[in-house]
């Protein structure tokens, strides 16, 4: 509906040209984004070693749809690691500048390389001796010559069909400053951990910090010997869940026994409460570590159809039972 009330309002333009149009967007600026592979050197490289070893915070800024895509790199350096913050280049000359010490970086984002509002601010971070990073998308502008490294960001046309609102111009920024921010992680060794750290609440925090120990079962766990009758087995399928542990006296795992073993061996075997658990049971299941992330946990369980996983320290011993259900509930998806 809101398409076709779109199209309508388009005097000349049908609903079929308008969905084209649409797709025309995003081609142009997967385009305008693969281009900038070729433009990652040394210029790139000058950047990410500057920030590295002159060790202050990165300042990032820019005006109009840049500033927007500028506050949006500097949230993304600071959860990754790299300290930043946004500097508007007006407040800057009115006060904010207080913000900016020796041994910082600023990041300039101007698709011209001329905005009129950045130049007090170069002047002043150039006086500083801050070294200058400018994303654009003209390499002779003024932003270009007065800044130590340059980052091509040009496009060779916006997706707007007047060629004038900031469409592929801003994305190819925004995916600049994303390279630049995965490329410091990565130099900096920054890992699973330190994310976590760095993201402690809501869903994304869970999924990053839960681990299989604060989610398995530890007490009265399913656990038979090898030589235990099925008729044990299915008392215990009943009231743990559908997955029994078959250990030995050491309590290391041999195999498991799951209700989908005992459908399969009910459909074969008229009298089968005699046979012993060994002759059911899966001798390779998988399994999990108590110090495992338990979103991985349920990747393993999503990519083998099983419902849970016994969960084995160094010894291979079982100390636990970790069960999907209860994995979803905690947040580990």
């Amino acid at each position: 509906m809101m398409l076709e009330t779109l199209a309508a309002a388009t005097p000349g333009l049908s609903l079929a040209e308008t969905l084209e149009r649409a797709r025309r967007v995003i081609r142009q600026e997967a385009q305008a984004v693969a281009a900038l592979e070729a433009r990652i050197g040394s210029d790139f490289a000058g950047a990410v070693e500057a920030i590295l070893e002159d060790g202050g915070r990165v300042i990032v800024s820019g005006i109009g749809k840049s500033g927007i895509v500028a506050r949006k790199i500097a949230a993304t350096l600071t959860s990754t690691g790299t300290p930043a913050t946004f500097l508007h280049p007006v407040e800057a000359l009115h006060g904010d500048l207080g913000i900016v010490e020796a041994g910082d970086v600023a990041i300039l984002l101007s698709k011209s390389g001329e905005s009129e509002e950045l130049r007090g601010l170069v002047e002043y971070l150039g006086r500083m001796g801050v070294r200058l990073v400018a994303l654009t998308g003209q390499m002779d502008s003024s932003l270009a010559r007065q800044s130590e490294f340059v980052l091509d960001c040009s496009v060779a046309e916006e997706a707007c069909p007047h060629d004038l609102a900031p469409t592929s111009s801003t994305t190819a920024a925004l995916a600049m400053g994303d390279a630049l921010a995965v490329a410091l992680l990565l130099r900096r060794g920054f890992g699973r951990d330190d994310f976590a750290r760095l993201h402690p609440g809501g869903a994304l925090g869970r999924r990053l910090i839960l681990r299989v120990a604060d989610v398995m079962v530890a007490e009265e766990l399913p656990l038979l010997a090898p030589d235990a009758p099925m008729r044990e087995c299915v008392m215990l399928l009943a009231e743990r869940r559908g997955t029994v542990a078959i250990v030995d006296g050491d309590r290391k795992l041999l195999g498991v026994v799951t209700s989908g073993d005992l459908t399969r061996l009910m459909e074969r075997e008229e009298h089968f409460f005699a046979i012993s658990v060994s002759e059911i049971m899966s001798a390779n299941p998988r399994t999990a570590g108590p110090d495992q992330l338990a979103a991985a946990a349920v990747g393993v369980m999503e990519r083998h159809g099983v419902m849970a996983l016994p969960v084995l320290n160094e010894e291979r011993r079982v100390v636990g039972m970790v069960h999907l259900h209860d994995l979803m509930r905690a947040g580990a998806v």
